[in-house]
């Protein structure tokens, strides 16, 4: 039976992975960097994008901590290792021009695995907030309440990324050439936040280690 406790825990589960992945402000990040796609490819990477996503946090659901002491990997080295990636990718969309080599060069990248489905959706933010929420489940209802409430995002992921390019289109193509470096800008200093958060846990490590 799926008792109340269970149903409360859906709730607290949805609400922060929701804050955590912010599907709304990876919708327009999506159109950017498929920039150039057709219609049937976006979606193509879209379907791919989610999938990889839930794919990430459901093997991070089912092993918790164990993936990170196994291969000895801290949770800050995910953060600054993600952090990385996102601000390397954000600087390659400020830089980015209208010439259509760099165009082709675009085009014959596929970004649905890496960067979108991961660290864009499944970031370092809600790997860890899953395995934070993995310590909070009390049994079994526990446990299948944080599946649904994965897949509730993942899913509303999915529609958004769907509906995103047809959202975009409606401002013209100057818009979305505006968004376009309005999302590198935010996605450089979402990069440069992550790793600052990953240099800071690290930093209190070492000062909690120094002293007597």
């Amino acid at each position: 039976m799926f008792s109340s406790s269970d149903a409360k825990f859906v709730v607290l589960a949805f609400s922060s992975l929701f804050s955590v992945i912010n599907p709304i402000e990876a919708a327009p990040i999506f159109v950017s960097m498929t920039a150039g796609r057709s219609p049937k490819e976006r979606r193509r990477m879209a379907f791919r994008a989610s999938l990889a996503a839930a794919l990430i946090l459901a093997l991070f659901a089912a092993t918790g901590g164990a993936i990170f002491s196994v291969f000895g990997i801290t949770l800050p080295a995910f953060q600054i290792a993600g952090g990385i990636l996102f601000t390397i990718m954000g600087l390659s969309t400020l830089q980015g021009d209208d010439k259509a080599e760099r165009a082709e060069v675009v085009v014959t990248r596929d970004p649905s695995i890496v960067p979108i489905g991961m660290p864009l959706i499944a970031g370092p933010g809600a790997i860890s907030t899953v395995m934070v929420l993995v310590g909070q489940a009390r049994d079994g209802g526990h446990r299948t309440a944080l599946a649904i409430a994965i897949a509730a995002n993942i899913l509303l992921t999915l529609v958004m990324l769907l509906a995103a390019p047809w959202i975009v289109s409606r401002i013209g193509e100057t818009g979305q050439r505006i968004i376009s470096k309005i999302m590198g800008l935010i996605t450089a200093v979402i990069g440069v936040q992550f790793v600052l958060n990953g240099v800071e846990s690290v930093a209190l490590s070492i000062l909690k280690a120094s002293r007597p």
